[in-house]
C-alpha cells in the first residue's frame, strides 16, 4: 500500500521539462491515459479484514486518485483557471498545503530570511526562472470559456506582477543571478496579463461545475455525506441561526458598551500577547485539551502588525477581541503538530492532495470557535459572544456563495454582494479584499466555502457520539487527544477512526 503511495504521489505531479511544469495538452493527456492503471492497482487491494486506520489510508488514496479523475474531467484547472499559474507567494497559508490548484514549483517568499544567503538566492532564482516558460506556455494552454474565471484570475497574474516588483526591491543586492531573473518575471507575468486581458472580451460561459459535478465531488474526492441540495438548506439554517441568536445576543448585551477596536501599535502588541496568554491558560485550566510547548510560539509567531485601517472582514474580529480568531487559530496547532509529532502513517504524514483535509481543518477551527464560547471562554466578555455569531452568519452566506456560483445562478459578483449583504454590521465590504478573494477561491475550489460549517458539523457529531460511546468516561480533553492523533484527514474518516463505525459515504 505505502509503494503504490509513493508511485502514485509521484505522477501525480506534472513532469518538469527544461526546470518548467509540464501542463500542455499532450501532457494532461497522457496523465490521464495513465491514471486508471493506479486506480486498478489500488482496487487490487483489498483492505476490508485491515485494522481501521488502515482501511481509512486505503480511503485517502482513493479519495486522491478521484481528486485527479475530477481535474482531468471537469475542473481542468490548467486549461480554464489563469490562476492556476500563479507561482509567487509573499505569505503563509494557514493550511497544511496552499489552498486551491497551482501549478507546480511555487516560491513561497515567507520562508526565505533576508537579505538571503548565496544557497537561498540560487533556490529561489530556480523557481523564478520558471514563471517565463510556464507563462509562454500558459497562452497555449488556456483554452476556457468561463468569464469569472479568466477575469479573476486575470487579477490575480496582475498582483503576482506587483508581487515580484516588491521582491525585486528586497532582492536588489542579492547574490548570483537572482535580480535579472526577477526582472525577466516581472516582464513575463505583465505581458501574460495583458494577453488574458486581450482575451477576456471572448470569455463569455459560467465557470460554475454544475450540481451533478459538485454532487459527485462532495461524494467521491471530499467525502462529505451531503448533496448540494441538502447543503443549501443547512447553510440556509445555519444562517438564520447565526443572525438569531446574534439579535438575543445583542439584546442581552443592551446595555453594555460597545467594544472600542484596536488603535494603537502598543495596544495591539500588548492584547494580543495577552489574548494568547489568557487563551493558552484556558486551555489547561480548564483540561480541554493536553497543551504542548510547542502551541503558544505557534500561535504568537502568526500575531502580525498593527494596521491603523480600513480594515478587512477578519480584523475588525480580531481588534475587538483578540482571543476570537485564536479559537480559529488551531491551524497552527495542526501545522505545528505535523511538524513535531508527524504521524506514523506516510500516507497521513504529509498534507492530503486537493485539499481532502478541509473539513477536518476548516471544519474543526470553525466549530471550537463556538465550543469555546459554550465552554465558557467569554463569559467575562459577553460582547465578544456576539462576534462569534457575525463569524458565523459570514461563514454560512459565503458558503451560499460558494453552492449557488456552482450551480451556474449566480456570477462571482453576485455571489460576493449576498455574502457582503448577509454579514452583520457592512464588516464584509464590497470595497475590500476579503469577500472577492473567498469566492474567487470558492469558484476554483468546489465545496470549499461549504467545507467550514459542514466540517463543524460533522465534528460536533463525532463528538457527540464519543460521548455516547464513552459514558462517564468521555472527557473534551480525551476527544481532542484522539481527534489531533488521527491526523488531518476528512472529517468523514475521524468519526470511523475513532467511533469504528464506517459512514454511509464510505459503503
Amino acid at each position: 500500500m505505502v509503494a503504490l503511495f509513493r508511485d502514485w504521489r509521484e505522477f501525480q505531479m506534472a513532469r518538469l521539462v527544461d526546470g518548467v511544469p509540464d501542463y500542455t495538452s499532450a501532457a494532461m493527456a497522457a496523465q490521464q491515459k495513465a491514471l486508471p492503471g493506479f486506480q486498478k492497482r489500488l482496487a487490487t487491494i483489498d483492505p476490508k479484514s485491515w485494522p481501521v486506520p488502515q482501511q481509512v489510508d486505503w480511503h485517502i488514496v482513493r479519495a486522491e486518485m478521484n481528486g485527479l479523475d475530477f481535474d482531468q474531467r471537469v475542473l481542468r484547472p490548467w486549461a480554464n483557471n489563469p490562476n492556476f499559474y500563479v507561482t509567487v507567494f509573499p505569505s503563509r497559508s494557514d493550511q497544511p498545503a496552499r489552498e486551491g490548484h497551482y501549478a507546480r514549483g511555487g516560491v513561497e517568499i515567507w520562508t526565505y530570511k533576508f537579505p538571503l544567503s548565496a544557497a537561498d538566492a540560487d533556490r529561489m532564482a530556480a523557481g523564478i526562472r520558471a514563471i517565463p516558460g510556464l507563462l509562454e506556455q500558459a497562452k497555449k494552454n488556456l483554452v476556457g470559456n468561463g468569464r469569472d474565471l479568466w477575469i479573476y484570475g486575470t487579477r490575480s497574474i496582475r498582483r503576482q506582477g506587483e508581487n515580484l516588483e516588491r521582491l525585486g526591491a528586497r532582492v536588489a543586492d542579492a547574490p548570483g543571478t537572482l535580480k535579472a531573473d526577477v526582472r525577466r518575471a516581472i516582464e513575463a507575468t505583465n505581458a501574460f496579463a495583458a494577453w488574458l486581458e486581450a482575451q477576456a472580451p471572448s470569455k463569455r460561459g459560467t465557470s460554475g461545475v454544475g450540481v451533478n459535478n459538485y454532487d459527485w465531488y462532495l461524494k467521491h474526492v471530499q467525502l462529505v455525506p451531503h448533496t448540494w441540495r441538502e447543503q443549501v438548506v443547512l447553510m440556509e439554517r445555519e444562517l438564520g441561526r447565526a443572525l438569531t441568536f446574534l439579535a438575543l445576543e445583542e439584546k442581552r448585551n443592551a446595555a453594555l458598551p460597545a467594544q472600542a477596536p484596536i488603535a494603537t501599535a502598543e495596544e495591539h502588541t500588548r492584547r494580543f500577547s495577552d489574548g494568547i496568554s489568557e487563551y493558552m491558560a484556558f486551555l489547561k485550566d480548564r483540561d480541554i485539551l493536553t497543551v504542548k510547548p510547542w502551541m503558544d510560539p505557534a500561535l504568537r509567531a502568526q500575531v502580525g502588525r498593527f494596521s491603523a485601517g480600513p480594515r478587512e472582514f477578519f480584523a475588525e474580529v480580531d481588534y475587538r477581541d483578540p482571543e476570537i480568531m485564536r479559537t480559529h487559530g488551531y491551524h497552527w496547532f495542526d501545522i505545528a503538530r505535523m511538524a513535531n509529532e508527524p504521524h506514523a502513517s506516510p500516507i497521513r504524514r504529509g498534507p492530503l492532495l486537493y485539499n481532502i483535509f478541509i473539513t477536518r481543518t476548516e471544519g474543526h477551527a470553525t466549530g471550537w470557535e463556538e465550543m469555546m464560547l459554550q465552554a465558557g471562554m467569554f463569559d467575562a466578555r459577553p460582547r465578544s459572544r456576539e462576534l462569534i455569531y457575525i463569524l458565523l452568519a459570514q461563514r454560512a452566506a459565503r458558503a451560499l456563495g460558494d453552492l449557488r456560483m456552482h450551480a451556474n445562478e449566480w456570477t462571482l459578483e453576485q455571489a460576493a454582494q449576498f455574502a457582503s449583504a448577509n454579514t452583520p454590521r457592512g464588516w464584509l465590504r464590497l470595497d475590500a479584499n476579503t469577500v472577492w478573494g473567498e469566492q474567487h477561491l470558492y469558484l476554483q475550489q468546489p465545496t470549499y466555502g461549504t467545507s467550514y460549517l459542514i466540517g463543524k458539523m460533522q465534528i460536533e457529531r463525532i463528538l457527540g457520539e464519543r460521548r455516547k460511546q464513552l459514558g462517564d468516561q468521555f472527557t473534551l480533553r480525551k476527544f481532542m487527544d484522539e481527534c489531533d492523533g488521527v491526523g488531518l484527514i476528512p472529517a468523514s474518516l475521524v468519526e470511523w477512526e475513532l467511533t469504528v463505525l464506517q459512514p454511509n459515504i464510505l459503503h
